[in-house]
């Protein structure tokens, strides 16, 4: 089943009356091809001008999109010889967070990630990306191993958030999500994190301390989610879009709030509409950023990695100008 954001409908309608006019040119005698070379030249422009200004809520629609592609089609599409490891060896194994080994050109990494599902079975069983203390601890688990063996660790971010049910908070939510917070500064290898779709809360600062963090284009990363702002701030979830443009949270914002490391450019429309595209994209961003971590020494990397936080944060203060003295003149 197609899905169509509210922006996207005027694009819709063109390649929909396209593809009406080249039916009746295969099936009947009319000869359209002019009229379907005019239409596709407004339809090239209509996508141009419509994803050229979208707005920050238009881009967390995108971010959102059921055909977006989640962690585990990357890790196909990335990276070979994956084996993914389960557990966490204190509870259960979170399907709402994968992790295992596998090769980027040859290199052996661990790769790390929160995966959705694609239909209401699956993303029962995912829970909708938003894991609960096991994935987290099994992703610190995972993570040590790689350390003890010298592996990098590469790590996909796509979660609306840290589950927020009774169980995971009686099982020490927000603490493993510090923990993680706490021993991922202290882990001794190099780890790129890019976020791919959702980067809500908590839910992807578990596993989102890097040394290089990228965002795609149309990915957001934020405190709290447009509709979870909107209803602290003005009682009213249909303020999203406002929320959304306040909270600063596109790829682009992010960069110029120094905030994350690089933009990845995704295919026009998303990532959905080329996830070959994209996935080629990661690697080689991927693959660049391991290499510059790598030339880092070992011994100065979690200090490089501590004063790239210490940073986050930090604004120049202005002093306000003196108010101008008042003159009267005598009479």
């Amino acid at each position: 089943m197609m899905t169509v954001l509210d922006f996207e409908k005027p694009i819709f309608e063109l390649e929909k009356k396209i593809t009406e006019l080249k039916n009746l040119s295969t099936t009947g005698d009319l000869d359209l091809e002019s009229e379907v070379k005019k239409l596709e030249s407004r339809l090239a422009n209509v996508k141009k001008e419509t994803y050229g200004n979208l707005s920050p809520w238009q881009r967390v629609q995108i971010a959102r999109h059921p055909k977006r592609p989640y962690t585990l089609d990357y890790v196909q599409g990335v990276f070979t010889d994956f084996i993914e490891l389960h557990g966490d060896r204190t509870f259960a194994d979170d399907k709402a967070l994968v992790g295992g080994f596998a090769k980027i050109e040859g290199k052996t990494v661990l790769v790390i990630g929160h995966q959705k599902g694609r239909d209401a079975k699956e993303n029962i069983m995912r829970n909708f990306g938003s894991a609960h203390p096991e994935g987290y601890r099994k992703a610190l688990r995972l993570m040590k191993m790689a350390e003890k063996f010298n592996v990098p660790v590469v790590v996909f971010v796509d979660t609306p958030g840290a589950y927020p049910g009774i169980g995971a908070e009686e099982r020490g939510q927000a603490y493993t999500i510090a923990v993680n917070i706490r021993d991922m500064a202290r882990i001794e290898v190099p780890i790129v994190v890019t976020v791919i779709g959702e980067g809500g809360s908590g839910g992807a600062l578990g596993i989102g301390v890097a040394d290089k963090t990228l965002v795609l284009e149309n990915a957001y990363y934020s405190v709290i989610s447009p509709e979870g702002c909107a209803a602290i701030l003005w009682k009213d979830r249909t303020k999203a879009p406002d929320a959304a443009a306040a909270l600063r949270l596109t790829a682009k914002d992010l960069l110029e709030l120094k905030l994350i490391d690089e933009v990845l450019k995704e295919p026009l429309g998303g990532a959905h509409q080329n996830p070959d595209e994209i996935a080629q994209t990661i690697k080689e961003a991927v693959l660049r950023n391991l290499k510059n971590i790598e030339s880092i020494p070992r011994a100065d990397l979690v200090q490089t990695r501590y004063e790239k936080f210490r940073k986050i944060g930090i604004f120049e203060a202005v002093s306000e100008k003196k108010p101008r003295e008042k003159k009267f003149s005598s009479r």
